[in-house]
């Protein structure tokens, strides 16, 4: 045989494998769209990983890719299922046998990932099982007739017959792969009606509402805004996909160190009675100048009625909250029994429905604490214990198991990417320290004398402050700093920390070029 025609058969191998891999994913997206739509092979391995990765991977991530982190989990996912089945189907081709055992590794592995996540079904092993299966026999298949193309001569009379049954197989099956995947897909988002749910979803009107006071937005032009829109706010969770959790079957459990166990359903949730809160949330992968962080107006239950229904015993010091997906957060007990601490369970953000992303039907929101250990979303269980006995998801991984936000200051204007234009303008942005409040902002422009900005009119402690500075620009690039002031006269850190394992500390300064 000449080295073309093995690089051709090499080439027509990884094919067939490529292919064959796409018949493991679509026949996997099949049958858990049948069985255990939690089940499909790529979010269970994806999950897995997210749960696996060092913090460093996991930080930079976030940075790079914001809130786009987990659809480049995916496609890096999918790319890696097609290369390593590629490179299957050629070890198939080279020695009977060998590609399937890899499929049947990978399927073994897609079935372990499934059956271990939190809240797997029983039949959470049939899909990737299915899959891995249908994947091997393709493949099989294909490889026998690319080796009857490949040792036909050129003037066997079966030499055309061989390699047009190779390519019709290889057509029918991707082609069948194609539709299961994507059909599958489709079919899984038009039977979740969980987004019409939510669309349909009327909450109670609050018995309170947050009052804007005069003043509370500043007119900046650059400036972030004093409640961020629901699709600006940030997402940073474990949830490769976003769950859909039914508000009618949705239950909490309140159990652990209390007297009594409490279980209620939404509806129990919304006859306590809502009421409205602005509450500026933070995550702790917020870098200095970062933009994970954003304020909303909650519609929601304090959750110190909600422990109050089960009471929680003596020596108790932690409230580790589960998520449907099995995230956990450990919040200190008495920050959420706080009578002066606006913690609640939130079921509206912005005048609507949670959305889906942002942990709908029912989230915690706790002011101060960075979310990783209080803004639990799609909650279903709070287990009343101490900070002895158990561990959140992100204390093992190098966080700290306790977490208040870090007073911080951000510009939002100028921005170090557009040139400004010689003249009068504005230096603006926000500031927050959560459950204090801001006393004073301060601007730095280019080492010299800090100068007071003009702050706007507090909405709460709660929320986020802007503020704002004129300045003269003249040409040139240009140095910018700010810090901040609490309430309690305290300064913000200057000394620069990184995020982990509580947070970010430091000054922000920025470039700008003014023309």
């Amino acid at each position: 045989m000449t080295a073309k025609k093995r690089i051709g058969t090499a080439a027509w191998a990884a094919l067939a494998g490529a292919v064959s891999g796409g018949v493991f994913l679509g026949a996997a997206e099949l049958v858990a769209l049948l069985v255990a739509r939690e089940a499909g092979p790529i979010i269970a391995v994806g999950s897995f990983v997210i749960d696996i990765v060092p913090r460093w991977a996991k930080e930079f991530a976030i940075q790079l890719f914001g809130s786009n982190d987990k659809l480049f989990l995916l496609a890096s996912l999918g790319a890696a299922v097609f290369v390593a089945a590629a490179v299957a189907g050629m070890l198939e081709l080279w020695r009977r046998w060998v590609g399937v055992a890899l499929f049947a590794v990978a399927g073994i592995a897609a079935v372990v990932a499934t059956v271990t996540r939190t809240g797997a079904s029983p039949l959470a092993f049939l899909p990737a099982t299915v899959g891995a299966i249908a994947g091997a026999v393709v493949l099989r298949l294909l490889i026998v007739r690319l080796r009857r193309w490949r040792d036909d001569s050129v003037e066997s009379a079966t030499a055309g017959v061989d390699r047009r049954r190779f390519l019709v197989l290889t057509s029918i099956a991707a082609a069948g792969a194609v539709v299961a995947g994507v059909g599958s897909r489709l079919g899984s988002a038009a039977t979740s009606s969980i987004a019409a749910v939510r669309s349909a979803l009327r909450l109670p009107a609050p018995a309170s509402r947050v009052t804007v006071p005069a003043g509370a937005e500043l007119d900046v032009p650059g400036i972030s805004p004093l409640f961020t829109p629901n699709k600006d706010f940030y997402r940073v969770d474990t949830a490769l996909t976003v769950p859909s959790v039914d508000p009618s079957t949705w239950r909490l459990t309140i159990d652990g160190m209390v007297e009594k166990r409490v279980e209620l359903d939404f509806q129990d949730l919304l006859r306590m009675g809502l009421d409205e809160y602005s509450v500026t949330l933070t995550c702790v992968s917020n870098e200095v100048g970062g933009n994970l962080v954003g304020s909303a107006r909650w519609l929601g239950v304090p959750v110190r009625d909600i422990l109050a229904l089960a009471r929680p015993r003596r020596g108790a010091d932690m409230v580790l909250s589960r998520s449907v997906d099995g995230f956990t957060a450990g919040t200190p007990l008495d920050a959420l029994t706080d009578g002066k601490r606006d913690a609640i369970l939130a079921v509206g953000m912005n005048g609507e429905p949670l959305p889906l992303e942002h942990g709908f039907p029912v989230r915690m929101v706790v002011p101060g604490l960075y979310g990783y250990v209080s803004a639990t979303k799609w909650l279903t269980e709070l287990k009343v214990t101490t900070f002895a006995a158990d561990q959140a998801y992100w204390t093992p991984r190098g966080y700290s198991a306790k977490a208040p936000i870090k007073l911080s200051s951000r510009i939002d204007t100028p921005r170090v990417d557009k040139a400004l234009a010689a003249g009068r303008t504005m230096i603006a942005g926000v500031a927050w320290a959560q459950t204090v409040g801001i006393r004073r902002v301060e601007v730095q422009i280019d080492g010299g004398a800090w100068r007071e900005a003009k702050l706007s009119k507090p909405i709460n402690a709660d929320t986020w402050v802007q503020w704002s500075l004129d300045w003269d620009a003249t040409p040139g690039t240009h140095t910018l700093g700010v810090r901040a002031t609490d309430a309690a006269g305290r300064l913000q850190e200057r000394k620069r920390a990184p995020i982990a394992p509580d947070g970010s500390s430091g000054w922000q300064q920025t470039l700008v070029r003014v023309g």
